[in-house]
């Protein structure tokens, strides 16, 4: 049944509200029923920077869900030993104590299909995007973003 989401708890909470739990888990059941991600065997998330490096100019170090080019991190490190003061660096990144262009300029792998929701780590599960971005989209997808 492919009815908006709020109708379907809108539904829930009048069978509720006529207590009739039954009829509510039966509506959430055919409605909106809990999908778990089919179990994938414990994936490494690691990347050497051999493998980063190549994803990143497969895609142009451009941020493939904002579109907005990114910059070789080398680069930005070396900027920051050379302005440490201007272009804080902290090695966790700590907000407090490194510059934002880390979050917004730094490219990252991200998982199209994250791995906690049944994604494959392999490449073509992979798109380079910001860290800022990455940390936004989570565990989430793209659907469920409207990216």
């Amino acid at each position: 049944m492919n009815r908006m989401k709020h109708r379907v708890i809108q539904d829930v909470c009048r069978a509720v509200e006529n207590s009739d739990l039954e009829a509510a888990k039966q509506i959430i059941e055919t409605g909106y029923p809990f999908e778990p991600p089919k179990p994938i065997s414990n994936q490494s998330r690691k990347y050497n920077e051999t493998e980063k490096t190549k994803l990143f100019l497969r895609d142009g170090f451009i941020d493939r869900y904002s579109g907005e080019m990114l910059v070789f991190p080398p680069v930005l490190r070396l900027l920051s030993k050379l302005m440490p003061e201007e272009i804080p660096y902290h090695p966790n990144w700590k907000m407090s104590e490194c510059h934002l262009m880390y979050w917004q300029l730094y490219p990252t792998i991200d998982h199209i299909k994250p791995v906690a929701r049944g994604g494959v780590n392999e490449e073509s599960n992979w798109v380079c995007t910001s860290q800022l971005k990455n940390s936004i989209k989570s565990n989430w997808t793209l659907e469920e973003l409207d990216w």
